[in-house]
């Protein structure tokens, strides 16, 4: 398709483009570029497309700033100047809001966004592949590497390529120098990258962990069946470890297994301690190996503020923080509450709560791990109290039915929904409607030049 406009920004990062009643999901273009198109996939109502020329630049276009972008499958609105990112995030949020919930609104309060649009980010993960991904550009200039092992990101929709990255700006540049020196160090020591098809080879991921207190952790993820592998990798950690002694946590795992999955394997400590510690007004948070935490430590402190703020606590409330994860939210309104109960289906993650609580000499908080639908029951509210408050951060997927009937029967006076998804939200909130008047929204942007939104609503009893 020829010279087709390029009219609107969908969701997943893509833009789209209208011809004659189709509509075109197009990645790595912004409204206003004018393009030919090449389709890909197309359904009765719609395709998704590839450009294949550009004939005019939108003038809302920014240049991207990473050398990989368009490659790697991340950042996909680097091309959008960040006040253009925030503006059609709002528009998701009112948009999914009115079209899905169909319920009445107030107004939506503006969209908070992130001040570092650039190494914001306090946890990456890497992958060693023996499989570099080659780009059109490399393939069409007949590129030959002597090394064709690589770490990096996994390609979309190719599980054993993987793209050697120079610089990522997700993250603070520590994680570039230690991610890059590994790589030297290996091609130099002539360490085997891991086969993901055929499940062979020695080296498999890397993940590192930045915190606002300047602790750093890095874990290294081996695959080893030989004592004498075992020998190379104390060396190559030791190697890490003298190199950067700005890391305060040093970490090995061995897996063995056929999946990249870790929380089912021990965590060795080759330096340092087995956690680093997250800060925010004062209350300390232990981030461990398998820990959850939101990515953008800043951005999850402005969030949790707003949280709070909706919950209007005064010191009386007894207030459910469901899907709690490590128990953040509940931690950080407990100095406000009269008790906070935190609900959470990972036991790891409620033991970690448990730890934060007790780091905090947070006395008024308990924790519960459990599938939420089966713990948060009529039986658990006549015993626990029915709350004044709910909190709720589920997952994606939104909250299950028999959870939305069971804060029903609680009637608390208030509800603020966080969430990362305000499609499944809304779907939510048009099930609270019939008991439960919307009365604020405030959209927060955690993942600059990504598609992804969290937002926060709160809800009272009509």
């Amino acid at each position: 398709m020829e010279k087709v406009t390029i009219m609107d920004v969908a969701a997943e990062g893509k833009a789209i483009a209208k011809v004659n009643d189709l509509v075109i999901f197009v990645p790595y273009v912004v409204p206003g570029d004018v393009v030919d198109l090449q389709i890909k996939r197309k359904k009765n109502k719609y395709a998704e497309a590839e450009v294949v020329k550009i004939h005019e630049y939108s003038p809302n276009r920014a240049v991207p700033f990473c050398q990989h972008y368009g490659v790697c499958g991340g950042c996909k609105w680097q091309v959008l100047p960040y006040s253009e990112q925030i503006k059609y995030k709002q528009k998701q949020v009112e948009d999914n809001l009115k079209r899905i919930g169909k319920i009445e609104l107030p107004e939506i309060l503006p969209i908070l966004g992130s001040e570092k649009t650039e190494f914001y980010r306090n946890k990456l993960e890497f992958t060693f592949s023996n499989k570099r991904w080659l780009t059109a550009e490399e393939i069409r200039l007949d590129v030959k590497y002597d090394q064709m092992n690589a770490v990096g990101f996994h390609i979309p929709g190719a599980f054993d390529k993987v793209l050697a990255i120079e610089k990522c700006w997700l993250q603070d540049d520590i994680s570039n120098r230690i991610r890059n020196a590994i790589r030297d160090y290996a091609y130099e020591h002539d360490y085997s990258f891991i086969n993901l098809r055929s499940q062979e080879g020695m080296l498999r991921n890397m993940i590192v962990r930045t915190s606002s207190t300047g602790e750093l952790m890095v874990i290294m993820i081996c695959k080893i069946t030989e004592d004498h592998e075992m020998e190379l990798f104390k060396q190559l950690l030791q190697f890490i470890a003298d190199s950067f002694p700005e890391i305060t946590s040093l970490l090995y795992i061995i897996n063995n297994k056929c999946n990249d999955t870790i929380n089912d394997l021990d965590v060795h400590v080759f330096k340092g301690k087995d956690h680093i510690f997250e800060e925010m007004e004062g209350l300390r948070f232990k981030v461990g190996p398998k820990s959850f935490y939101q990515t953008n430590s800043e951005q999850a402190y402005n969030l949790y503020k707003i949280a709070r703020n909706f919950a209007g606590l005064t010191g009386n409330e007894l207030v459910y923080d469901l899907y709690t994860g490590t128990g953040t939210i509940a931690n950080f309104v407990s100095r406000q509450a009269r008790q906070v109960i935190g609900i959470e289906y990972v036991p790891e993650a409620i033991e970690d709560a448990k730890v934060n609580a007790e780091i905090n000499n947070i006395k008024n908080a308990l924790f519960y791990a459990g599938d939420m639908k089966d713990m948060l029951t009529q039986d658990f509210i006549n015993q626990h109290g029915k709350p004044d408050v709910i909190i709720t951060d589920p997952p994606r997927a939104g909250m299950h039915q028999d959870v939305i009937d069971v804060i029903l029967f609680a009637e608390p006076k208030r509800i603020v929904y966080v969430s990362c998804n305000p499609a499944t939200q809304a779907r939510d909130l048009q099930l609270l409607d019939n008991k439960y008047k919307v009365k604020a929204v405030q959209p927060v942007d955690m993942f600059p030049h990504t598609h992804h939104v969290e937002n926060v609503v709160l809800l009272e009893l009509r």
